[in-house]
């Protein structure tokens, strides 16, 4: 077998920091190429490479290949059984496997499949939902990552976290009526009357619902709080930022619907207060009753659920079951220290050959 840490490191040298991931995708692309049980396209610097045996199912292994910028560890440092490196676990790792796998996994060969095969690489995860690469190839060419699963290489230390959760973030704007702090009584102060709202938030108990086994933990939580003019005026308006994290045993329509009926429970709209929501990410459910993802969670491996939000929610909208599973310590990424150990990669491969040269369920 390759050395999948040295090949990691070798990924980690081509640098690809966010709408620069041209120069590895050039060097991915020509060298999938070469192989001719795959068919590869390119849209843009997102690259699909796709195998067409006649297998009954098709499992798509999905990956970024942007880093976060290079904060002193663009260059690959291997000691001992760790290497060091900015993507090293996200998700560069989990690239080097699905590399090894498109190499080594054909008809007639030591890996003999036992699926159909789809390797997607696509372009600026780690900015704004608006530039990914992923969306671009959904509205170009949804065709490219038809499958009837997904396993998405987000590192998970070789462990399945199964669905994710959706999020909101929405502004409560309250109102209120200037006036002199020396003479509050002829105004009303809009940060104080947010305080109700703040009390319900500070003592809300999050629901943790258990799906397909996994336990999600969902929260809401105040993140920002604007308001005030001047050390001696009564404020007249106030905007609280709320994030939320729901689990996937609802829709998102009706967790929005939950959502804002609590936040509405809590203000006073004859007032004028006002609810508005400038952010919304879909959830995924764990799906672990599909045959692929069930064995991939089988022989005792660990599985969670995922407590966040990842590309797996945009297959689940294309009614694509998906979940993550990926080397790395997903704690150490984004960090100067990024790192990545040698039996989280060599685990997470070993799992991923077994689950596409096994006869499907």
């Amino acid at each position: 077998m390759t050395d999948l840490l040295a090949k990691t490191a070798d990924f980690v040298d081509i640098e690809s920091v966010s709408f620069a991931e041209a120069p590895f995708v050039d060097w991915l692309e020509r060298d999938l190429k070469t192989l001719p049980h795959l068919e590869v396209t390119r849209i843009g610097d997102n690259l699909v490479a796709r195998t067409s045996w006649g297998f009954p199912q098709r499992l798509v292994l999905a990956g970024h290949t942007d880093t976060v910028p290079v904060n002193d560890n663009g260059t690959a440092r291997i000691d001992g059984d760790t290497l060091y490196g900015v993507g090293s676990a996200d998700m560069k790792g989990g690239l080097a496997v699905f590399h090894e796998i498109a190499h080594l996994v054909r008809p007639e060969s030591d890996h003999e499949p036992t699926v159909d095969l789809s390797f997607v690489f696509y372009a600026r995860e780690e900015v704004a939902l608006e530039h990914s690469g992923l969306s671009e190839l959904i509205e170009a060419h949804p065709d490219l990552l038809a499958g009837d699963c997904v396993i998405l290489g987000e590192p998970t230390d070789g462990h399945v976290e199964a669905g994710c959760q959706g999020t909101m973030r929405v502004r409560v704007h309250f109102l209120g009526k200037r006036a002199h702090t020396a003479r509050p009584w002829m105004g009303s102060n809009a940060i104080h009357r947010a305080a109700p709202l703040l009390a319900a938030l500070a003592d809300h108990k999050p629901r943790e619902p258990v799906i397909d086994g996994c336990h999600f933990i969902e929260s809401i939580q105040a993140v920002r709080l604007e308001g005030g003019h001047a050390g001696n005026v009564v404020p007249d308006s106030a905007v609280v930022t709320i994030h939320h994290r729901y689990a996937p045993d609802q829709t998102d329509a009706e967790a929005e619907a939950a959502f804002l009926k609590w936040i509405g429970a809590n203000i006073d709209p004859d007032r004028g207060d006002t609810i508005e929501v400038i952010d919304r990410a879909p959830c995924c459910p764990p799906s672990l009753d599909h045959p692929l993802l069930a064995a991939l969670a089988a022989a005792g491996r660990q599985k969670s659920a995922k407590l966040g939000w990842t590309d797996v929610a945009r297959f689940a909208q294309l009614g694509i079951p998906a979940t993550n599973f990926g080397p790395g310590d997903p704690t150490v990424a984004h960090t100067q220290n990024e790192h990545l150990h040698r039996n989280s990669i060599e685990r997470t491969y070993a799992a991923l050959i077994e689950l596409v040269t096994t006869p499907v369920a």
